[in-house]
Order: structure tokens, then sequence, then C-alpha cells
């Protein structure tokens, strides 16, 4: 799944109001398509880089044994060293502009790099039929069918949650956009302080539970600072002053938004432990 450039710059001003930068949290690559974790180890994430490229070994492995047309050991054999390196190499060098998924590059980039390898060895690769790696004939094929069966599992929903997200991101920049609110305003608004953007998001989850303060909000498209000062205890001017931030996060808490809440609580958690 490809994203244009109008949904990455949401994706990416999203990001920036949840306070997570131009990065997901840590376990976050693992909802995030393989162009947006590309994206996030170009822009010097070599840590994100190394875990990255140990998750799709199973890729790597069964890339190389489908060119070979064997099963590739990855302890032992030449093939998956090339196509392990050729996979860092596409790394570097993808870019969505060239219309391809990030797989289906990294799949040209290893086998050109094995060609080029069996060329310069002036030998064919070993061929062992391919159609014959099955589990219930041979222990490397039952090997590599759980690689392979793994690794699309994985595939799959990691392109499905991402799928969702971009769906989700797009229906709440339209649910927001009657109240005045964008995403670079709450990029632009967002509290700089944890403590205050831990205290704004309780008061718009809490405002999402009030359903006679909630309705308020949906009908009349505007706070109900009054109302909501004295159940929360805070200033009429600091919830006008954090009004679309909180409107947002209101919005999302109360609505059909399931995968942007959970970043909203891994951002308050990620920031209630960097406080302590």
């Amino acid at each position: 799944m490809i994203w244009t450039w109008g949904e990455l710059l949401l994706l990416l001003l999203w990001r920036k109001w949840t306070g997570q930068g131009g990065a997901a949290p840590a376990a976050d690559h693992e909802a995030r398509t393989p162009e947006e974790v590309v994206a996030a180890i170009q822009q010097g994430d070599e840590a994100l880089r190394n875990d990255w490229i140990r998750q799709y070994q199973p890729f790597i492995a069964k890339t190389a044994s489908r060119f070979g047309k064997r099963y590739i050991d990855p302890s032992r054999d030449e093939e998956f060293s090339i196509a392990l390196a050729a996979f860092d190499e596409a790394i570097g060098s993808y870019s969505p502009e060239g219309g391809s998924s990030f797989l289906g590059f990294a799949g040209q980039v290893i086998q050109r790099r094995l060609i080029d390898y069996a060329r310069k060895e002036r030998r064919h690769l070993t061929a062992v039929p391919y159609s014959a790696l099955q589990p219930q004939d041979d222990e490397a094929g039952s090997v590599l069918a759980k690689l392979e069966a793994k690794e699309a599992l994985t595939v799959y929903s990691r392109e499905r949650t991402a799928e969702e997200r971009k769906e989700e991101i797009a229906s709440l920049q339209a649910e927001l956009a009657p109240f005045g609110v964008s995403f670079y305003d709450l990029s632009e608004q967002s509290p700089k302080h944890h403590d205050s953007r831990e205290m704004l998001l309780g008061i718009g989850a809490r405002l999402a539970q009030n359903a006679a303060l909630f309705g308020m909000l949906v009908k009349k498209r505007q706070l109900p600072l009054k109302e909501l000062s004295e159940l929360e205890q805070v200033s009429r001017k600091t919830l006008e002053r954090h009004r679309k931030y909180i409107i947002a996060v209101t919005l999302i808490a109360g609505g059909p938004y399931p995968i942007l809440r959970e970043y909203i609580r891994v951002s308050a958690a990620k920031q209630e432990g960097e406080s302590s």
C-alpha cells in the first residue's frame, strides 16, 4: 500500500501532535507499513533499521530461496548474506516516487545482487526444485513454509492496520473541519510540557464519557467551557487556550477511532514515564 504525499503529511502532523515527532513509539513499527518504517529509517533511526532487518530475515531468506530454487540456510549459505546486504541497500535507496511497494522494490534489489553474485562466481546456483520443499517431505521445506506463513501474516496484519489508520485519519480530519480545527493547527498548538499534555488528554477523555457535555460539543460545534471549567476545576482561560486540542482528543476518545485512540494512550503513558 502506497500513501499519497497528502496522506503522509497528515500522518506526520498527527505524530507531531501526539508528541512522537517523526517516529512512532518503540513498538509502533509493528503496526506501520514498510514504506512508513523505511521513511523513518532514512531519517537516521539506526536502532529501528537493525531491528527491522532482523524482523524481515524470513522474507529475505524466502526471496533468496525462490531465486536459487532451493532452500537458503541463513546460518551457512553465502546467498543469504548477499540478500541481507541487498535488503539493507534497498532501505537506503527506496523512494515512494518510484511507484512500487518497498517489499517489491527490495525483492528486485535482492534478485539483482544475487545475479551479480552468480556471475562473479562464474557458475549457476545449484537448483533443487522449490516446489519440492514441502513440509511433509523435507525438513528444510518445513522451516521455509513456516517462515513464509509467519511473514505473510505479519505483512497482511501490518498493511491492514495501516489502511484502517489512514481511513481513521481522513475521517477525523473531516470531522474536525466544522470545528475550524486542522491537523496543522494541532501540531502547532499542542502543549509543550508533558504535564499539560497529560492533563488535557484526561480532560478530553472524561468529556467524551460525559454524555450531556459530549452532546453539547457535537451539536453546537464548540466546547462547553463554563460547564467543563466547573467540572474539571480548570480555569476557563486554560480551556480556551487549548480549545482545539481538547476538541480533537474528545472526538477521538468518543468516536469510531480505535487505532487513533491507542496513539493517545501510548502518548500519555510515554509522557508519564518520562516525567517520573
